[in-house]
């Protein structure tokens, strides 16, 4: 009886207090006026658009490397690999598996 009565008291405590927080966030705007700003006795310019742009410098140019030489890179990589691992399938041993490739791409 004592558990269902100290509930039933927090129940009322958590309802006032809910009640006040729902009072206080509805209650109305206060009737005083609002005090305006002096304005400035100079007006502002407005800053034009691209007037505080700065052009950054452009990187000098790399070389360009054809895309022919770049396929032919990765099909070496790819025919390198794919030997490793068919000799690996034909012979595993743990040599072979923690072997270093001699692919350039691979650190």
């Amino acid at each position: 009886m004592e558990m269902l009565l100290m509930g039933l008291c927090m129940t009322v405590f958590g309802l006032a207090v809910a009640a006040v927080a729902f009072g206080a966030a509805t209650r109305p705007e206060s009737s005083a006026p609002k005090v305006q700003p002096a304005l400035p006795a100079v007006k502002v310019t407005p800053a034009r658009f691209f007037s505080d742009y700065v052009v950054p410098p452009i990187p000098p140019q790399q070389p360009r490397v054809p895309i022919e030489v770049l396929l032919q890179q990765i099909e070496n990589h790819v025919r390198v690999e794919q030997a490793a691992a068919e000799s690996f399938v034909e012979f595993p041993t743990h040599a072979l598996l923690h072997s270093k490739t001699t692919s350039p791409f691979v650190n």
